[in-house]
């Protein structure tokens, strides 16, 4: 069996097409890179695996710093004692030597190491990574429109330039008479597809409440996503006691035990799927799968990825029912993905049937846009 023999990282600055701003900040301008980790395996055959993580410590805790470190000083000491096939293995070893404490532990670079070992292990085996982890359902996965933060005249501007997305997520920040009148503003030209409301944690119960009075007569609205700071699960509890919108939980739930925890509070009726917060490929499928079982739907998600992250979650939701089409937004907002062999056409994304990940990665440009991180 062919044993990992070198781990590199390399953080790039990548450039967004457009201002994408949360409810818990900026994530990109096009004159504000983000930086994204990249993650390159070499096993002792010469065949290589790669990853990805995007940096955004306003979503959660890890750093471009963190999570280069955790990988170089922590991780790769690991994996050179393992094959790609060993997955279960390398997360078994991580716990033990990074604490997963009441969730996971540093889930964005452990995220980025399975990618990579995925799209090795599929790879030695000349097969998808959708085939190692029991084959998809379908072939194609249609994709949401990301809409940020901003001026009605902005979200609207973008609605009608997204019009090839099968559905529409509005970013909400916070600010009842902003936020009714961005979504407005969506629903004006949004006309039978779904929009799917996020708040990213900047809303309490009762302003919330506030909110969704004023949108009473504004059509297809199908859920609101973390209206509550992640650690609040009882406000999300009474929030779903006080409204009538299913409700979606996304920074609470990072593992499958943190959703099984929802679960038994009664707290949420969706919950969002991102391969980042669940640290990898085969802990995100522990999650959909602890879902489905307790009767909630999945929503499927990322965190702007670029080509190597958008294809292994291809792979992941090729598999999974999921409630809308999945908000993978990297295509969208990103100006390079640094990859090649992605087929997405009118918004729908074709899962890739190569070994591995299915993509080339653009090797000779991220070793040249590879950055210092001035970390010892």
């Amino acid at each position: 069996m062919s044993r990992i023999t070198a781990v590199d990282v390399f953080p790039v600055a990548v450039p967004f097409a457009r201002r994408f701003v949360l409810g818990s900040g900026t994530v990109g301008t096009p004159d504000q890179a983000g930086l994204v980790i990249f993650v390159r395996l070499a096993t002792e055959d010469g065949v290589v695996g790669w990853g990805e993580q995007r940096a955004l410590p306003s979503w959660s805790y890890e750093t471009a710093e963190t999570i280069a470190v955790v990988i170089k000083r922590h991780l790769a000491p690991l994996l050179l004692e393992l094959t790609p096939f060993d997955v279960e293995l390398f997360h078994a070893r991580a716990n033990r030597r990074l604490s997963p404490a009441v969730s996971n532990g540093f889930p964005f670079a452990r995220a980025a190491v399975d990618i990579a070992m995925h799209d090795a292990a599929g790879k030695l085996a000349g097969l998808p990574v959708h085939a190692l982890l029991g084959g998809k359902v379908r072939d194609t996965i249609p994709l949401c429109s990301a809409i940020g933060v901003g001026e009605p005249s902005a979200v609207r501007e973008h609605a009608l330039a997204s019009a090839d997305y099968l559905a529409y997520k509005v970013k909400i920040g916070g600010d009842i008479d902003a936020d009714a009148a961005a979504v407005t503003a969506v629903a004006e030209v949004a006309a039978d597809k779904p929009i799917w409301l996020d708040a990213n944690q900047s809303y309490r119960p009762s302003g919330l409440k506030r909110l969704l009075h004023a949108l009473h007569d504004v059509p297809g609205i199908h859920c609101v996503e973390q209206p509550v700071p992640s650690t609040d699960t009882l406000g999300l509890q009474r929030l779903r006691s006080m409204i009538d919108l299913p409700v979606a939980i996304d920074e609470g739930s990072f593992t499958a035990q943190d959703l099984a925890r929802t679960l038994r509070l009664d707290a949420a009726d969706l919950v969002v799927v991102k391969l980042c917060k669940s640290g990898g490929i085969r802990s995100a499928l522990k999650t959909a799968q602890v879902a489905l079982a307790g009767g909630l739907e999945v929503l499927a998600s990322g965190l702007t990825d670029c080509g190597i992250g958008f294809a292994a979650a291809l792979h992941l939701f090729s598999q999974l029912e999921l409630a809308l089409p999945a908000e993978l937004n990297g295509p969208e907002l990103l100006s390079d993905l640094y990859v090649d062999n992605l087929d997405i056409v009118s918004a729908v994304a074709t899962v890739p049937t190569a070994p591995g990940l299915g993509v080339e990665v653009d090797e000779e440009r991220i070793r040249a846009e590879s950055t210092d991180l001035a970390f010892a």
